[in-house]
């Protein structure tokens, strides 16, 4: 019998009021593993209400004893982390090295959650104005919601709740349809917490559920990471509706190398960053631009490195590089690939056909490299969300910059090289939200370093269209006046 996941509302689990449900498939296996509720307005009305009515209590709760929970839910995911990290495998399809990374990122999240107190509090003005004093006071905004992707069933979700839940916020979370299962498990444990009712609830869904949160009344923050056409349709109904909102859409990640990079450290980092996760990951480089005779020095050992990751099923200690989610999402980049082949790059290594021994039907991609991509090709303007890697080749770094800085979705670029000057002027001139200088020689551990333009975490979809959530709170300004005489 097939297992069908529910909704955890107002503290305990409910069956969803929608008749309708999708598989969730492993990857790897093609193996159904459960049924998710597709969902509907009427389940999206219980959590919010729920949320609603628990928010005037929660946030009148001191602040350590909202930190307190924080600190056992960080336990509870460090004593349980090899169960969730093989049903975060088995969903998702990334190997349980990639799982189980990713839930230790998440308990990071919750570490850095519990010192945000010292952000929110207020500001005080004495003698703004004759006989006038001001106070600022930061408060909860009220119920907050995220609607998380499938490339991160679990870091997602802790990269937003936890600062609300600490800053007095109740919240939403609305997990991906195809990867449901490892943060149903988490809410499992959470259970053992014993949460005022309302606080954190999980609403499964699709589109139904989207909508549903996104025009509830009592939502007042949404947090959302996906693709650049539904971000962009997810920014406009929210904001339309009075929302906050927090989009991330797509981007592109690219990595500078100029000749006197060393050979080692580069390869090293490019193969291993483009094709982990099986480059379904938001920090995924797809575009490396080398800059004159690094290509000859670079290109062939970033075949031989992308060669030799092994593609398997995550649970295989040996595989590096898991399935895609999903046959659609395989078809669509094998059809990026070809279309870019068509408009006349030239295919260096093909990872398209592959055949995993035991694991014939899964979604599986080999790491996939193409030179003399084209700057204004499909596969440099499209997010590619797979283990395929564009190779550009210019002339000087100013070529490179110039390069970078004319694309809309920028997220990070990195430079390779032991030249100080280009470093310094890497690191000024480039227009990416994240900035990577590798100077390593030939060490065993890259020597980089990020300084982040505007986002933590992730790129927002257009820099004019972000409007940061400040923690999740609201400022409040308050003005006292006394009459002097």
């Amino acid at each position: 019998m097939d297992t069908i996941l529910r909704n955890y509302i107002n503290g305990q689990w409910t069956e969803s009021h929608s008749a309708k449900y999708f598989p969730v498939i492993n990857p790897a296996t093609t193996r159904k593993l459960a049924k998710v509720p597709a969902g509907c307005l009427q389940d999206v009305e219980e959590g919010a209400n729920a949320a609603s009515l628990s928010a005037v209590t929660w946030q009148t709760t001191p602040v350590n004893q909202r930190i307190q929970y924080l600190h056992k839910m960080k336990q509870l995911l460090e004593s349980h982390i090899d169960e969730l990290a093989e049903i975060c495998t088995n969903e998702s399809g990334k190997t349980f090295v990639e799982s189980k990374e990713e839930i230790i990122l998440a308990t990071e999240h919750l570490e850095m959650a519990c010192s945000v107190p010292l952000l929110t509090q207020g500001k005080f003005a004495e003698g703004v104005a004759s006989g006038i004093d001001e106070f600022i006071i930061r408060q909860p905004i009220g119920v907050g919601a995220c609607i998380t992707p499938f490339n991160f069933p679990v870091l997602i979700a802790f990269s937003f709740f936890p600062y609300a839940l600490v800053c007095g916020n109740t919240y939403l979370v609305k997990p991906s349809e195809k990867v449901p299962m490892t943060i149903t498990r988490i809410f499992e444990l959470f259970e053992t917490l014993e949460l005022p009712k309302g606080v954190l609830s999980l609403v499964h869904g699709g589109k139904d559920t989207v909508n549903a949160i996104l025009n509830h009344p009592s939502v007042n923050a949404i947090s959302f990471v996906g693709s650049n056409a539904i971000a962009n349709y997810v920014y406009k109904l929210g904001t339309t509706n009075g929302k906050r909102m927090q989009v991330h859409g797509g981007a592109k990640n690219y990595i500078v190398v100029l000749p006197d990079a060393d050979i080692h450290t580069t390869v090293s980092a490019v193969a291993n960053n483009a094709f982990c996760f099986a480059g379904q990951h938001c920090q995924a480089v797809s575009t490396v631009i080398l800059v004159n005779e690094a290509f000859e020095r670079i290109t062939p050992k970033l075949i031989e490195a992308a060669q030799a990751k092994k593609c398997g099923y995550g649970m295989d200690p040996s595989a590096e590089v898991g399935p895609v989610i999903s046959n659609e999402s395989r078809k669509r980049i094998k059809e990026l690939i070809q279309q870019e082949i068509d408009e006349g790059a030239e295919l260096l290594l093909d990872g398209r056909v592959v055949t995993v021994k035991g694991f014939e039907d899964g979604y599986f991609i080999k790491p996939t490299i193409l030179s003399n991509i084209k700057q204004d090709g499909t596969l440099h303007t499209t997010e590619i969300i797979g283990p395929v890697l564009g190779l550009i080749q210019v002339e000087t770094l100013e070529e490179a910059i110039k390069l970078i800085n004319s694309r809309d979705c920028g997220n990070s670029a990195s430079l390779f090289t032991q030249n100080g000057v280009a470093a310094r002027k890497f690191r000024y001139d480039i227009l990416a939200k994240n900035v990577g200088i590798n100077m390593g020689m030939a060490a065993p551990i890259p020597i980089t370093t990020f300084c982040s333009r505007k986002d933590l975490f992730l790129v927002a979809l257009h820099q004019q269209a972000n409007q940061t959530i400040d923690f999740y709170t609201q400022t409040k300004l308050v003005t006292e006046h006394w009459q002097t005489e």
